[in-house]
């Protein structure tokens, strides 16, 4: 039976306090006992059902949790305040002085700034390679190695890594394999795929309003038991904690993800295909000629589309910002970074979200500084979108005037 994220979510109900259909949200950053022995178990972690400090756990971040692992299809799930809250902490309990990873070299830039120039402090590297190469993967592995780590579509490139070969690989050499879920929820399900640990950072679709930063790693449970071990947890220890109010926010908002995540993927692919035949340089994995193409669609929950990201290569850093300050001033969307808004959003990730990786890694992998990525937005008319956006290529010159 395929497996279907969104029905999992939709299962779970929660009642309030006072019988609401929504779960009362625990305003509290302590909690009281009834007895000092049921202290002493909770601070053990042998009372089930109790809570003793909002750093440790609560009401509403537990609700949450299970939401997203239930998506993922994990035993259960750990929020965090943000989406490289959830990546640094997963890593940092995974890995000790001495240890490897091995990365896709298209990583959002948080993520390979703390790979590049922060672990390594602790004595831990991180070996950069294209995540679509299968033999270079395996190259790079050694016996200190103990994560593979990926995005399932990368940022900015949005390269498709092949979860189910990927997972083979990590297996076969016992390795903890580490995706980073973010552009593709829905659409893409890591865990039914092989990987073991799935990560997201709810800023983005999941939550969609962009108005609350979040992250979750979902994984078994025996891990994030032991992200939130009260002597060596990571989560626990380095407090990324998700304060209950957002996490009572996103959870509001995850239940419309699949109506959402449908209508990003339609837009996104109009556009590109548009894109494409007035002959701009435009990758989307929903793309036939994108390399990525076949591995997305073989690996895809087909309900969910393709995702709401795209790129364009508009040849220059200048007409670039001259096309993306237009289409803000002509309310198509913002000049912004993140991504999964209601509105569309653009930036240069050369130089914005990307702009941590070193110019000269960031041309061998192909991230010119004339590359716009586009976070499509729910627009209901996508046909009057695009024939706006056209007119605002026109008029900074990346399209011909003359062309219908």
């Amino acid at each position: 039976m395929k497996y279907k994220p969104a029905d999992n979510i939709q299962d779970l109900q929660y009642f309030g306090e006072f019988g609401g259909v929504n779960p009362s949200i625990s305003d509290s950053s302590t909690y009281t006992f009834l007895s000092a022995k049921t202290m002493f178990d909770t601070f053990e972690g042998n009372s089930e059902g109790c809570y003793l400090y909002s750093r440790h756990s609560s009401p509403s971040n537990l609700y949450l949790g299970e939401a997203l692992a239930a998506m993922e299809g994990t035993e259960t799930a750990n929020v965090a305040a943000s989406g490289m809250g959830a990546i640094t902490s997963t890593l940092l309990q995974l890995c000790q002085a001495g240890d490897h990873i091995v990365s896709s070299r298209t990583v959002y830039g948080g993520t390979y700034a703390f790979m590049k120039n922060f672990i390594p402090k602790f004595n831990i590297q991180t070996s950069f390679v294209d995540i679509t190469n299968l033999e270079s993967v395996e190259a790079a592995i050694t016996k200190d190695t103990k994560v593979l780590y990926c995005e399932t579509v990368s940022n900015p490139l949005l390269e498709v890594a092949d979860i189910e070969a990927l997972a083979k690989t990590a297996k076969k050499h016992q390795l903890t394999f580490v995706v980073d879920n973010t552009f593709s929820p829905l659409s893409i399900s890591p865990k039914e795929l092989g990987a073991d640990v799935v990560i997201h950072s709810l800023t983005k679709f999941i939550n969609g309003s962009s108005d609350t930063v979040g992250g979750v790693t979902c994984g078994s449970q025996d891990f994030i038991n032991a992200l939130r071990s009260v002597n060596d947890g990571a989560n626990m220890l380095l407090g990324p904690t998700m304060d209950s109010m957002r996490a009572a926010s996103v959870l509001k908002n995850l239940r419309t993800l699949h109506i959402r995540i449908k209508q990003h993927s339609h837009n996104a692919m109009f556009l590109a295909e548009k894109f494409q035949e007035d002959g701009l340089r435009t990758v989307y994995p929903g793309l036939k000629n994108h390399p990525g193409h076949e591995t997305f669609k073989k690996r895809m929950n087909e309900d969910y589309g393709f995702g709401g990201l795209l790129t364009v290569d508009v040849g220059s850093l200048d007409k670039a910002n001259a096309l993306m300050e237009l289409m803000q001033e002509k309310n198509l969307g913002y000049l912004a970074v993140s991504l999964g808004f209601y509105k569309t959003l653009f930036s240069a990730p050369g130089s914005s979200t990307s702009s941590e990786i070193p110019i000269e890694e960031q041309e061998e992998m192909g991230l010119s500084n004339g590359l716009i990525r586009f976070s499509i937005g729910l627009d209901n008319d996508i046909k009057r979108t695009y024939k706006m956006m056209k007119s605002c290529m026109k008029e900074v010159g990346i399209l011909n005037k003359e062309m219908v």
